[in-house]
């Protein structure tokens, strides 16, 4: 070949390779400008380096744009953590008092979306940690998660002592408290969440509208851990329960059943062996934090509750209230610590999605922090407003119980966000009623001057009342065993503007006569929850009579009231009691609800046109329980004792 012609091709070669060149350069500038608005993504190898994350993941969506990350490693405050996200940012990294642990502070755009990414940490050395975050699409609008009301009916269970559903989680490997036996009222009996997953469809036949189980977090206690108020893990469903997916398959079950989840939580204290209890992050975690290290007596709460509202309270008084522990065993957590209050109200929503709860129930609720109780709820509330959130205040006088509620104008301008509180008040009154003799200031009178007292509250009907709970004896025991003034004590509870709640085992007239009020007792098990009990009140195989008959009248009065609007919103009208009755009335749209209590052993006929003013003159009623009718005129015979529930049209 002629070496010019080698030279031309060539140097066209080296032009059309100069001119590749040029192009592409401009094309990758013009793709560069481009990919501005492209999210950065990493490919993500998951990886699971740090010892402790929390929360464990997260969701895009919140109102809240901030996340808090606790960070628990040996020797973690000594790195740098960097994140690389499209809309995820690190503000600022704090380090706590022990070196083991870091929090960080994240801001989530609202244009983040849902995804893995990583967290990476250095240290000087050159050494690096990572562990693989997820943020997921949350599952509901925040306007979905319906709370409960005056509509519902809940159901209280105490988790171990209802149903065994998987015997083989009855004892867990690493945990301190490894006995089992039945026939201990303070140890674990083996109930557990697929026991309470099993018989959803006996809680849905019985009216129930909501579940609240005790708590079901770890409890790595080494004695007494059963109940689940000593909870040392908040992240963690006690595997002797179950775990987290039979929680979450529960909560999914229930909620096809019309059936909303309440969580029972625990912001006021923890278990004693709680993990963080071995290395804590600050110095002001939990009250008495000091004495609790160097192994001195530990004040315990002087249980004062009124130095919350007392204008009167010393100092001293109020501190002891809420820095003293409940018990020796559960440490009581500081609120007051910006990192800790942060953690629980995470927690908090993060259990509400995770499970898509209907409703929370706060143990021990005046004993923290007022002043975090009402953030703690207010953020809650302010995410979820249709959410629900009741708190337990254990007290006689409605002031203390109407104090919490939001929108109760409190003098000290203090509002506490709270939907609704527990009415011990009414639980007392009830009580007292039926088991006094009648007289001027005794007896009936008491349900009726109890039930006056709504004018205290901002919200009655958003109050929840009971008969009993797992802190106290057994309604049937309270009232000495008269079956009679038990169906009228839960025949009135389900016609209040209330939120009712009934206790486990109530239908079927568990008791503690045995030991009157010993905890272990009142919690004892369910007939039936267990693979050969000869009783089983999940069929009725061996209940007795009574027991058959009491669990047939609160199922009749539960589907009843399941779907009546009168007794959900009515208007409330009642008499003042007179010959040892007491007349109520729940009126809406045209209905009539009549309850009518009467503690006469004998026949007695009362003259109806007191009650003139209802409307009911001529007018046919039904009775709820046993279908009959009865023609409203002059009077009205009642031929025994007890309660009876009439509706009618007006």
């Amino acid at each position: 070949m002629d070496y010019r012609i080698k030279s031309r091709n060539y140097f066209l070669f080296i032009t059309v390779l100069l001119v590749c060149v040029l192009v592409l350069n401009t094309s990758c500038k013009e793709i560069n400008k481009a990919s501005v608005n492209i999210p950065k993504t990493e490919s993500v190898i998951e990886q699971y380096d740090i010892d402790r994350l929390e929360p464990s993941q997260w969701w895009v969506g919140f109102k809240s744009k901030n996340l808090q990350l606790l960070v628990k490693h040996p020797r973690i405050s000594e790195a740098s953590p960097s994140i690389n996200y499209q809309g995820v940012s690190i503000q600022k990294v704090h380090k706590a008092d022990s070196p083991n642990y870091l929090f960080i502070d994240l801001e989530i755009s609202d244009e983040t979306k849902a995804g893995q990414f990583n967290i990476y940490f250095k240290f000087k050395e050159g050494k690096e940690l990572v562990q693989t975050y997820t943020l997921k699409e949350r599952l509901l609008n925040a306007e979905d998660y319906k709370g409960f009301d005056s509509s519902d009916a809940i159901y209280l269970i105490t988790p171990d002592r209802f149903s065994n559903g998987n015997s083989e989680n009855d004892i867990v490997e690493g945990l301190l408290e490894q006995d089992l036996d039945r026939k201990q009222d303070y140890k674990r009996h083996g109930g557990d969440i697929e026991g309470i997953t099993n018989h959803l469809d006996y809680i849905e036949s019985m009216g129930f509208t909501q579940l609240w189980s005790s708590p079901l977090l770890t409890n790595n206690m080494s004695d007494g851990s059963y109940h689940g108020y000593a909870i040392t893990d908040y992240y963690e469903v006690d595997p002797r329960f179950g775990t987290l997916e039979t929680y979450i398959d529960m909560s999914k079950q229930a909620k096809a059943k019309g059936i909303g989840i309440i969580m029972d939580q625990v912001a006021n204290h923890c278990g004693v062996s709680h993990w963080w209890m071995q290395d804590l992050p600050f110095k002001d975690w939990v009250n008495q934090q000091e004495r609790f290290l160097n192994k001195e007596h530990l004040n315990n709460s002087n249980h004062r509750r009124t130095t919350n509202q007392d204008t009167y309270a010393s100092r001293i008084d109020k501190k002891n209230m809420t820095e003293g522990w409940f018990v020796p065993s559960m440490p009581d957590l500081n609120q007051r610590n910006p990192f800790l209050a942060k953690y629980i109200i995470q927690n908090s929503i993060w259990w509400i999605e995770t499970l898509q709860l209907s409703g929370i129930r706060q143990d021990t609720y005046p004993y923290p922090d007022k002043d975090f109780m009402a953030n703690w709820a207010g953020t809650i509330m302010n995410e979820y407003p249709n959410f629900s959130i009741v708190g337990e205040e254990w007290t006689n006088n409605p002031l203390l119980i109407a104090y919490w509620q939001a929108g109760h104008k409190n003098k000290d301008g203090y509002n506490g966000n709270l939907p609704s509180t527990m009415d011990f008040a009414m639980q007392e009154h009830i009580r007292d009623a039926l088991n006094q003799k009648e007289s001027f200031g005794e007896g009936l009178i008491r349900m009726y001057e109890g039930l006056a007292n709504d004018f205290a509250y901002a919200n009655p009907d958003m109050i929840m009342a009971f008969t009993d709970n797992h802190d106290m004896s057994r309604v049937f025991t309270q009232l000495n065993g008269d079956v009679t003034n038990t169906k009228i004590a839960l025949s009135y509870l389900l016609m209040l503007p209330r939120i009712p709640q009934i206790y486990y085992g109530t239908e079927i007239l568990m008791n503690d006569f045995e030991k009157p009020g010993d905890h272990g007792l009142i919690r004892t098990d369910f007939a039936g929850g267990w693979k050969g009990d000869s009783v089983n009140a999940f069929t009725g195989e061996g209940l007795s009579n009574d027991q058959k008959d009491m669990q047939s009248y609160l199922k009749t009065i539960l589907n009843f009231r399941k779907h009546n609007k009168t007794i959900h919103q009515g208007k409330t009208i009642h008499f003042i009691p007179s010959e040892g009755t007491y007349f109520l009335f729940r009126i809406f749209e045209g209905e009539v609800v009549v309850h009518i209590i009467n503690k006469n052993e004998e026949p007695i006929t009362i003259d109806l046109k007191r009650y003139a003013e209802i409307g009911l003159k001529g007018k046919t009623l039904k009775n709820v329980v046993t279908g009959e009718s009865f023609i409203w005129n002059d009077d009205i015979t009642l031929k025994e004792k007890g309660s009876v529930i009439f509706t009618s049209k007006l």
